[in-house]
């Protein structure tokens, strides 16, 4: 499959290839709670899991556990355990983290910031297709 340039005869990857390794990445960082751990952590504070879950309206315990282990084993934030009764556990986005959390930080101001015409556009788009007929699939 010709995917335009391919960036591994050079030493690089191609996104666009089923196997290249780049895109369990892009899929670890595009998920929903792990963009919203991101912004959580982006401002450089560790947080304990219990605040991360307040923060993060309508994750469950697992989904946030899950989430949090991914991006320590991918190298985007570290766990410290405290020894004290009960233990202490802080989570801290690392300088991988904090570069990918700003670039999600600044997707996040771009939604804040366009969702008024986002909300027209899929209120023009509803009614546009309310009034047509059924569409074949594709």
């Amino acid at each position: 499959m010709d995917t335009g340039f391919d960036l591994r005869k050079h030493g690089g990857v191609d996104v666009f290839l089923r196997d290249c390794p780049t895109r369990a990445v892009l899929e670890l960082i595009a998920g929903k709670w792990t963009m919203l751990v991101l912004v959580a952590l982006e401002d450089g504070r560790p947080m304990r899991f219990a605040e991360l879950r307040r923060r993060l309206d309508g994750v469950t315990p697992k989904m946030l556990t899950q989430t949090l282990r991914a991006l320590e084993r991918e190298g985007l934030l570290t766990r410290s355990v405290y020894p004290t009764v009960p233990p202490c556990v802080e989570y801290r986005l690392t300088g991988l983290g904090q570069e990918v959390g700003g670039l999600i930080q600044s997707i996040t101001d771009w939604s804040q910031a366009n969702i008024d015409a986002i909300r027209a556009a899929r209120e023009d788009f509803d009614e546009r297709t309310a009034r047509q007929p059924p569409r074949a699939a594709f």
